[in-house]
């Protein structure tokens, strides 16, 4: 079985260092917070070109985190998309505010800027651009209406670890970036874990009161806050695999060629990549008008898929009753739903695996039709 993400081909890449981290902050009897947490945000600010950055639980948990230091809450309207991981409207509703959600460019999947000055009102604080599946968003386009409307920028860096515009790291644009080390990320941790970069140092001391109850360095409270620490384990695993990131992301932009060129002809679209921006393939996604018939027949072949995401977050229950969309809804968002496929990718998937599913994808198309 090829599955189409494997956290364990990821430790046993990097086995050695991850275990000589893990046993050094076993020895140092110190497991939350401290040194290695320090030594980790100034590791990953220092690669992403940004002047702070804050460990937390979870990529979730930072885009909480982030608004909430930017005073967004109860009345306040954020504007996002539905084709995301629910966790980043989640995010804004567990803040008391309201997620404005905006439909996709039909070509990169990612936040389209022409949709944002519509959604606009005098309740709107802050636009969150979701870096979707490695794929970088056209994020200056999205700054530079926000600083004309004055609102702030948070980067949803969860999926995109590593990528640029403009030469730029991802994360290190808007006000602010968030990320996420859930074991499948590009970066991933043993467990959870999270983080935010920002060159903005009253928002990273109030990041670091606010995911500690609050405190001070005397813990006293100035904020409401939560418990949202990142361990010294994930810390430590994490610098151990920052090293390698930008190989294991070219490795995956290498598999995504070989997809391209595998899959070249078929009635598929493949994924297109910003003129001005980088894809570091979180995820390889393709489109297909018979997706459901084409997972099932890869299944049967032994080659694991997923569907990222297979129900927007505007239709889901909970969610539905919560979000604004504009009146002519998010077409291009509903239809990508019923037609993308996440074919198998990370940087321990061999040549000749990829050469495999596009292999049995070309099967598929030479019976079916």
């Amino acid at each position: 079985m090829i599955p189409w993400a494997s956290p364990l081909a990821q430790y046993r890449a990097h086995q050695e260092p991850i275990r000589s981290a893990i046993n050094r902050v076993l020895d140092s009897g110190i497991y939350i917070l401290g040194e290695e947490v320090e030594s980790f945000e100034r590791a990953f600010a220092e690669y992403c070109g940004g002047s702070h950055a804050v460990g937390v639980a979870s990529g979730t948990d930072a885009l909480i985190l982030a608004l909430k230091t930017l005073d967004i809450g109860p009345g306040d309207e954020v504007i996002t998309v539905s084709h995301t991981a629910v966790a980043t409207v989640a995010a804004i509703l567990a803040c008391g505010a309201t997620p404005v959600l905006v439909d996709v460019d039909p070509t990169y999947y990612t936040i389209d800027p022409t949709r944002i000055e519509d959604a606009i009102t005098s309740r709107c604080k802050a636009i969150i651009v979701v870096h979707l599946y490695g794929q970088a968003a056209d994020v200056e386009a999205i700054v530079e209406i926000a600083r004309r409307r004055r609102l702030a920028v948070i980067e949803d860096c969860a999926q995109a670890a590593g990528g640029r515009f403009r030469g730029r790291r991802l994360g290190s644009i808007g006000d602010v970036g968030c990320f996420s080390f859930y074991p499948t990320k590009n970066l991933g941790a043993i467990g959870d874990g999270g983080l935010i970069l920002t060159s903005d140092a009253n928002i990273a001391a109030r990041v670091r009161r606010l995911r500690q109850y609050g405190w001070d360095e005397a813990r006293e409270t100035h904020d409401a806050g939560l418990n949202s620490r990142l361990d010294a384990l994930q810390a430590a695993i994490l610098q151990a695999k920052l090293p390698h990131l930008d190989h294991d992301n070219s490795r995956r932009a290498m598999l995504a060629g070989l997809y391209n060129n595998g899959l070249a002809g078929l009635p598929l679209e493949l994924p297109a990549t910003q003129r001005d921006g980088s894809h570091v393939y979180h995820l390889f996604v393709v489109r297909c008008r018979d997706r459901d018939r084409l997972k099932t027949h890869l299944a049967a072949d032994g080659i694991g898929t997923a569907v990222h995401y297979p129900t927007p977050v505007h239709c889901q229950h909970g969610y539905a009753e919560r979000v604004v969309i504009p009146p002519q809804g998010l077409p291009v968002t509903e239809e990508l739903a019923g037609q993308i496929l996440s074919l198998p990718i990370y940087p321990g998937l061999g040549d000749d695996d990829v050469a495999r599913v596009a292999r049995s994808i070309r099967q598929y198309y030479q019976r079916s039709h």
